[in-house]
């Protein structure tokens, strides 16, 4: 059975999962969906077409759904999706989808969302993230799993971060940045490889010495970074990461590539 305060606003039409909770002073539009065991500790706005998944936890003033932040939005009924297991901290703010952009803006299962992080419109965010205080994300993003977003980053719209990658604290971030990557600066720019989150998830040293030798032959060889990439390609069949690297460099679209600081340029 649900909780909900009686302070609490449900719209006719709202579906309120078992066992959820609806803090005070809530407001809950009519076309949301919320999942069985998620709670909404108080003072949280949702609205769009907006469905949370189970066992979600949000703290006061998240505001989810509400209308994207862009000059093509004609007040059409847009989406947000959120999956299971996410933890949605104060005043979070993640916008539904554009009808230009598709319509939704997606979420993924067991997100990390500190304080005043933001999710624009027509995103799609991946498993496992954390994105640390003011973490921001303009329109059309698209993140990987296990990516970490330090604080009061800012992602440029139509960017991509690919999985398992680490952006550092107060980056502007407008290229993409390679899976695995990690990046940091004023205007992010890669350092390295995420070895930390590497380890994580269980690389064994020689992989890590194998991925980290093509990263070296492909941003500080010799000759120019197109020719690099050229020679490098043969080494997708040694490891699934490296493989996964030239897939995202080749899926390349509105955004050129997050490079190190000398433009990954030695001749």
């Amino acid at each position: 059975m649900s909780k909900i305060d009686p302070t609490a606003r449900i719209a006719d039409g709202a579906v309120i999962g078992e066992g959820a909770e609806i803090g005070p002073f809530c407001v809950v539009g009519p076309h949301v969906s919320i999942g069985a065991g998620t709670k909404l500790l108080s003072h949280v706005n949702v609205t769009a077409d907006t469905t949370i998944g189970t066992n979600c936890t949000i703290y006061p003033f998240a505001s989810l759904g509400t209308p994207p932040q862009s000059l093509s939005y004609k007040g059409e009924l847009t989406k947000l999706v959120i999956g299971n297991d996410c933890t949605i901290r104060e005043s979070v703010t993640m916008n539904a989808g554009t009808v230009a952009g598709g319509g939704i803006t997606t979420v993924g299962d067991r997100g990390y969302f500190m304080n005043c992080s933001h999710v624009g419109h027509d995103c799609h965010v991946g498993n496992d993230v954390i994105f640390a205080t003011s973490a921001t994300l303009g329109g059309h993003c698209e993140i990987g799993d296990f990516v970490f977003m330090g604080g009061l980053s800012a992602v440029h719209q139509f960017t991509r971060i690919g999985p398992q990658a680490m952006v550092g604290g107060v980056c502007g971030v407008r290229g993409d940045i390679i899976p695995f990557g990690l990046v940091n600066g004023q205007y992010a720019a890669l350092e390295g490889l995420n070895l930390i989150g590497m380890k994580r998830r269980k690389f064994t040293k020689d992989r890590l010495a194998m991925v980290r030798g093509f990263y070296q032959k492909l941003f500080h060889g010799p000759g120019v970074f197109a020719e690099r990439l050229e020679r490098v390609q043969p080494l997708a069949s040694e490891d699934p990461a490296i493989a996964e690297i030239l897939a995202f460099i080749a899926g390349g679209k509105h955004r050129a590539l997050c490079l190190p600081e000398d433009g990954g340029s030695h001749s």
